[in-house]
């Protein structure tokens, strides 16, 4: 594993760089341009961006030409494994979790991934945001345990 260490973290540093581009220039740091993505009431007036769906349906096809070569492959380049999802069961917790995630992200227009990589730019208020987004996230933990040795016995 110590001789997969470099290309791993290398391989890691060079997809989070694109991934965070790739968010800036589709403008998907933007909060005003994902609230109008996600009005559907100002489709009849026009107001409506749908833009966003391109970009998100470019990345279910990266994604799907992707996972394709992987399932081909007996082991990834750069590690040991592949690493799937533990869980495979859709439950209450999960669809829960979606939703007030989905109600977060309908509120802010931002979701965590654009949130982390617009602290490069710092723009004005950015931190009530990360701030909120870490106490919701803890206080999520403290109120509802994962219960994680119990999920995963129910999800096989």
């Amino acid at each position: 594993m110590a001789n997969l260490k470099l290309p791993y973290l290398a391989t890691a540093a060079l997809s989070g760089a694109l991934f965070g581009s790739g968010l800036y220039v589709s403008q998907m740091v933007d909060p005003l341009k994902v609230l109008r993505f996600l009005d559907f009431t100002t489709i009849p007036s026009g107001g409506w961006d749908p833009s966003l769906a391109f970009v998100m349906g470019a990345a279910l096809i990266v994604m799907f030409i992707a996972v394709r070569i992987g399932k081909g492959r007996q082991a990834p380049l750069f590690d040991t494994s592949f690493h799937e999802p533990e869980y495979r069961k859709v439950d209450r917790r999960l669809v829960g979790g979606a939703v007030l995630f989905g109600i977060g992200w309908g509120m802010a227009g931002i979701c965590p991934g654009p949130a982390i990589s617009l602290i490069a730019f710092l723009p004005e208020n950015l931190w009530i945001f990360l701030v909120a987004m870490f106490a919701g996230s803890l206080a999520g933990s403290l109120i509802i345990p994962s219960g994680h040795a119990r999920r995963l016995a129910d999800a096989q």
